[in-house]
């Protein structure tokens, strides 16, 4: 049910997911709202009983109506934390903007796109366009391939630990855009969303490494996997960036277009990995 389901939602998201309204994001909003102070033990609750609602759910939908239900109930969950619908739109409008040369509304985009990690102040125009292809490579990480692992090693239990992994995605974006980064750093969020990350990351930096220059994309994997130091979003551009190596940083439209392209062929190469992986399992 897990391939099965996958499948619908990624479908189902490419064709009509625009805008907020399929977004956990956006339900959480109202929720968020009500928070005025920060600690780990307070994002360790809200996770815990966001998980627990749909750990809860799961089981009484169990075999109902032939697990008509349950199917139904998994899709929805997977329609409302994989993709990034309103991320999606923002990216669009960076592109007609930069066809158009409205450096005001490139950067208003920009800055959206870029809303958690930021660019650092100063930087060349190739440095704030490997900058924003980095933003972009994040971006389909956390709304796509990371989502995916926890769904799909979730087994029976995957939307519940899905649900975790997009409350805690959620949460940090919240802060980014309506706290201060003092307030942030209090919530825990970001050194959860590190812990949960490690093992995707290097999944994924798999996919990037062997798509790029495997003579220097191997090594830095490698040497990633006893890296404790770093981000998890400078490990996975980092990679990914080798395989963007051979392309110019100059064009502020085909830079980002090249990163999505590349971005969106890490995401099918892991869907279809997952395909067979699940295919064997059931023959075997």
């Amino acid at each position: 049910m897990t391939l099965f389901s996958l499948l619908l939602v990624l479908g189902w998201e490419r064709l009509f997911k625009m805008g907020e309204h399929w977004q956990l994001e956006h339900r959480l909003a109202p929720i968020f709202t009500t928070q005025k102070r920060f600690s780990v033990w307070r994002t360790l609750l809200m996770v815990v009983v966001a998980m627990a609602l749909v750990a809860l759910a799961v089981d009484a939908l169990q075999g109902l109506f032939f697990g008509a239900l349950q199917l139904l109930f998994w899709i929805v969950i997977g329609l409302l934390c994989i993709g990034a619908g309103s991320t999606r739109l923002h990216y669009h409008a960076y592109l007609k903007a930069a066809s158009k040369g409205d450096v005001h509304a490139c950067d208003a985009m920009a800055s959206e796109l870029t809303l958690i990690h930021g660019v650092p102040p100063g930087c060349s125009q190739r440095e704030y366009l490997s900058e924003l292809q980095n933003a972009l490579l994040w971006i389909n990480f956390r709304f796509y391939l990371a989502p995916m692992f926890w769904f799909v090693v979730g087994g029976a239990w995957g939307p519940v630990l899905l649900v975790g992994y997009a409350f805690l995605r959620a949460w940090q974006s919240w802060l980014a855009r309506h706290h201060s980064p003092l307030e942030r750093s209090r919530s825990g969020v970001d050194m959860l969303l590190h812990v949960l990350d490690w093992i995707p990351v290097r999944l994924a930096g798999v996919a990037y490494a062997l798509l790029g220059h495997g003579e220097r994309a191997l090594p830095a994997w490698f040497a990633s996997l006893g890296d404790r130091r770093r981000s998890q979003y400078h490990v996975l551009t980092q990679l990914a960036q080798f395989a963007l190596a051979r392309d110019p940083h100059t064009d502020a439209v085909e830079t980002p277009r090249i990163a999505v392209t590349l971005a969106k062929r890490v995401s099918l190469v892991l869907v279809v990995v997952v395909a067979l992986l699940t295919i064997y399992g059931t023959l075997v």
